[in-house]
């Protein structure tokens, strides 16, 4: 039985703001999985991570901003042009975010994160042939900091719904697909998709609405914005911690859902995480 149809209309859709910074390198984002055809893509697990571009120098946000690093971390890692992310594990992101943000590095902290490699955005080749130009330059490289991510080819869709299935069940946040004859492209096209069970975007922090019972004298819940000025209230998925001090007014939060009304408010809304500025 072929499971995927009744994933699709969960495919994931993240807002994204286009990075204006001079620095924002021309990345290539992702768009939404609709029910291509599954062997024609190499598959990988979305890693809850930082996306990172190493432009043989230094470490650069999707905004353009330059990552501090320990200079040992980036010692061993080549002067060829990469694409990928900063990644500390599974559910990690917090951790790894308040890490990388930090002005002055912590060396424990960087100990255990790595530069997750998925492309050469300099390459003209199509992507089966970039994956074998990466395997072929980082795998002499001994170092534990930079990784190649693992790519894998599926028969079908429904091997790509158990395998969208087992990662998430593993605490993983989706699949990434990348089709085998394209070539990278700046901006979001259809040779790079993400499938994911629930769907998130991202809302501006409107007001801070009061806790009732066991949430007295707390959060109750956030009312937010989103960019083309919908609102609605966003009431779980916070910790007790979060709901003592939560985002503040005007800070932008990423929320996960599944669909929406036919008055296009999301259903099953939850509170994610905040957005944290770069430095």
């Amino acid at each position: 039985m072929n499971y995927l149809p009744l994933l699709l209309p969960l495919a994931v859709v993240t807002m994204v703001v286009a990075a204006s910074h001079p620095n924002a390198p021309p990345l290539q984002l992702a768009a939404n999985y609709q029910q291509q055809d599954a062997s024609r893509y190499w598959v990988s697990e979305k890693l809850d991570g930082v996306r990172a571009y190493w432009d043989g120098e230094a470490l650069w946000s999707r905004a353009g901003h330059r990552f501090v690093v320990p200079d040992w971390f980036v010692a061993d890692f080549p002067s060829t042009h990469l694409d990928g992310e900063l990644w500390l594990g599974r559910g990690q992101f917090d951790a790894l975010s308040a890490a990388v943000r930090r002005y002055q590095p912590q060396e424990d902290e960087w100990r255990q994160i790595r530069f997750m490699v998925f492309d050469l955005p300099q390459s003209n080749a199509l992507f089966e042939a970039r994956l074998s130009e990466l395997e072929q330059l980082l795998t002499p490289i001994d170092t534990p900091y930079l990784q190649l991510i693992e790519q894998q080819r599926l028969t079908d869709n429904t091997a790509l719904a158990k395998l969208l299935k087992d990662v998430e069940k593993s605490g993983g946040e989706g699949l990434m697909l990348r089709h085998k004859h394209s070539r990278y492209q700046a901006g979001r096209n259809q040779s790079l998709l993400k499938l994911k069970q629930f769907q998130d975007a991202e809302a501006k922090v409107v007001a801070h609405l009061p806790g009732l019972g066991k949430y007295q004298g707390m959060l109750g819940a956030l009312l937010v914005e989103t960019p083309d000025g919908r609102q609605f209230r966003l009431g779980t998925g916070f910790s007790d911690a979060q709901r003592q001090t939560p985002p503040a007014v005007g800070s932008t939060v990423t929320y996960r859902y599944q669909g929406e009304t036919q008055q296009r408010q999301p259903r099953f809304a939850s509170f994610m995480r905040e957005r944290k500025e770069e430095p």
